[in-house]
């Protein structure tokens, strides 16, 4: 009866952690993505619970500047638990086309400290899921580079500004206290 009952309980015991992070995973955050010029992968269920600032980028864009205030950002709401992802794209012709590049305006003239993942489609085509949710959750596609998307802890959005929002500007700054408090 025991080795019956430890038959059954195994695999029960193996499958539970699965379906336990299957649930708590938001869709928004299920997904594993390249880092930005490099071999490795993130796997973005790991903000599952903390809230996020997502924000496509281009290097070569009148807004590029704008990295600097994302890595303030970055800097001053880390400790409170805000995750700052960078989604570089080409959809507005103003991405560069090798990697290398995109990480060194990124990495080097800017200093960048916060996650960013290998370029992809932000606004048309084959969407990155991130955004492709995004989109399901009410939000518009980014129109040009730097649009900031606010993601609560639950995975869902709480706003989204425009590229013309800097990243210190009082609107913005004030939905992240929001959504911190």
């Amino acid at each position: 009866m025991k080795k019956l009952l430890l038959l059954f309980l195994i695999p029960l015991a193996f499958s539970l952690p699965a379906q336990a992070e299957t649930t708590q995973c938001p869709t928004l955050l299920n997904t594993t993505q390249p880092l930005l010029h490099s071999t490795e992968s993130i796997d973005l269920c790991q903000f599952a619970g903390k809230p996020l600032l997502i924000v496509n980028t281009a290097s070569y864009c009148g807004y590029t500047r704008q990295f600097g205030g994302l890595e303030a950002l970055h800097q001053q709401y880390a400790d409170r638990g805000l995750v700052v992802l960078g989604f570089p794209s080409n959809d507005f012709m103003q991405e560069a086309r090798d990697e290398s590049r995109t990480a060194e305006v990124c990495f080097i003239n800017y200093g960048v400290t916060f996650n960013m993942l290998s370029p992809s489609r932000v606004s048309r085509g084959e969407l990155n899921p991130v955004f492709a949710e995004l989109q399901r959750q009410g939000a518009s596609l980014p129109r040009w580079n730097f649009h900031k998307y606010l993601v609560n802890e639950e995975g869902q959005l709480v706003g989204f500004f425009g590229s013309r929002v800097e990243p210190d500007a009082p609107q913005l700054v004030g939905a992240i206290e929001a959504m911190l408090n």
